[in-house]
């Protein structure tokens, strides 16, 4: 498998303070770690190209976009809600994480890359069409399928997201649009407290208890998202990896551990070899805990490379 890395220097430019968990130091983490096993070097890096606007508003409203434009500081630190905040970067920083989601789109349909790690922050997956929230300033997950339908044609693009919060922002843009579905596993309840029931046909929402081990982790994913995704046949399989969800996490109470995350990205580019020419392009949500954040990423990776999982070194 011929497996892309793509970030840039600028996401480390976002920052909301020393204390929050949403920091540059995350991807610092993600580096090193791969660095250090040689999986980095594995991979085929590449710097990603901001988004444009005219992508952007693929997903988000024009007036929508204007407004985080009029929001953004000269200097400081500005607070959108009780968990986003935006510095005189941010948004630079944002267009690039939309736009590494874009560029792996079009490395799997060039047939450049088998798949993608978009290694990128802020995230997205909270992002809804007109409302920045959870750390989230633009979808970029849905910026890319976006991209995908317009300039390639894709008509059946499935979105698996295995954060432990739910992606409403994905849902909140995507639901009932019968070319895209969207899997998504989160600890319930849990925020972000809404688009938390399975109210369209092509979203399904697969909720965990809290402490939900590995085991039925595994057995409710195999349950629920398989049977969709074979009756769905996507040509493009986009992959949310939060991880958070591990068991170690200070965000969340669910015990999945790394080989849980490399399960799931197995089972998704299993999926994507039946159905869509093996396209999966991933991209970085949640993750907090910087050595389990780093470790489930190492995990991640081993599996689009077609790597066999093994202990964390």
């Amino acid at each position: 498998m011929i497996t892309a890395y793509l970030t840039h220097p600028n996401c480390s430019l976002h920052h909301m303070g020393p204390e929050h968990p949403e920091s540059p130091q995350r991807l610092e983490a993600i580096r090193a770690r791969l660095s250090l096993t040689g999986l980095l070097q594995q991979t085929m890096q590449a710097d990603a190209i901001e988004a444009r606007e005219e992508t952007l508003a693929r997903v988000h409203p024009a007036r929508h976009l204007r407004a985080l434009d009029k929001c953004l500081p000269t200097e400081g630190i500005i607070t959108l809600d009780s968990d986003t905040m935006m510095n005189p970067n941010s948004l630079q920083a944002a267009r690039v994480a939309a736009g590494a989601v874009v560029r792996g789109v079009d490395q799997v349909f060039k047939r450049q890359a088998d798949n993608v790690f978009c290694a990128v922050r802020p995230p997205g997956h909270h992002a809804e069409a007109s409302d920045a929230m959870g750390f989230c300033f633009y979808n970029n997950v849905a910026v890319g399928a976006a991209h995908a339908r317009a300039k390639y044609g894709a008509k059946r693009i499935a979105i698996l997201d295995f954060d432990v919060h739910q992606c409403n922002g994905t849902i909140d843009i995507f639901k009932n649009d019968p070319e895209i579905l969207i899997c998504s596993s989160f600890q319930y309840p849990f925020y972000p407290w809404r688009y938390l029931r399975s109210e369209w046909q092509n979203v399904v929402n697969t909720p965990l208890e809290v402490g939900t081990d590995s085991q039925e982790y595994r057995r409710v994913i195999e349950r629920q998202w398989l049977p969709a995704l074979h009756a769905f046949k996507p040509d493009l399989v986009m992959l949310s990896a939060g991880f958070d969800a591990h068991k170690d996490d200070p965000m969340g109470d669910i015990c999945l551990e790394d080989e849980d995350f490399y399960w799931v990205t197995h089972l998704a580019m299993e999926i994507a070899a039946l159905y869509a020419e093996n396209r999966v392009v991933s991209v970085l949500e949640g993750g907090y805990n910087l050595k389990t954040l780093a470790s489930g990423a190492e995990a991640h990776i081993k599996a689009l490379l077609g790597l066999p999982f093994s202990d964390a070194s």
